[in-house]
């Protein structure tokens, strides 16, 4: 797969929030219509609306792992560990690039401090999308 990074930047240009800009950039890829995405993530981005909880972009890829690994068997759901197995990987990844995986930790929101900005986490979720949901060894 050609690296869509730099799409995610694009998506973030034109009013996409972080969750959205790396959720919708890659959704086509998984059988889903980019406006039901981006409507569904929208809430997740500012850390979740006011920068309290997870980086959006962490939760766009979240997204992602569920649409990707999930059995969508709404009876006798099966595929939950797989999908935590691969997030609890990309939250790990993400912290160690950041820091945390907190938005107004990353943003300094308290300390003035800023480990990470908005483009540098949108980046780095798509990245690490690009490697654990769609590298070669998961083709």
């Amino acid at each position: 797969m050609k690296t869509r990074v730099e799409s995610t930047l694009v998506r973030r240009g034109q009013g996409y929030n972080c969750a959205q800009a790396v959720a919708c950039t890659y959704c086509d890829l998984l059988g889903v219509d980019e406006k039901t995405v981006f409507r569904a993530i929208e809430g997740f981005g500012a850390g979740m609306g006011c920068m309290e909880g997870a980086c959006g972009a962490l939760a766009g890829a979240v997204l992602l792992a569920g649409l990707k690994y999930s059995d969508g068997d709404l009876e006798a759901p099966k595929s939950k560990g797989k999908t935590y197995q691969v997030t609890k990987e990309m939250v790990k990844r993400f912290q160690e690039k950041g820091g945390s995986v907190i938005c107004k930790d990353l943003k300094a929101v308290e300390n003035g401090k800023q480990r990470y900005d908005c483009a540098e986490c949108i980046k780095d979720a798509a990245r690490i999308v690009e490697e654990l949901l769609f590298g070669e060894e998961n083709e």
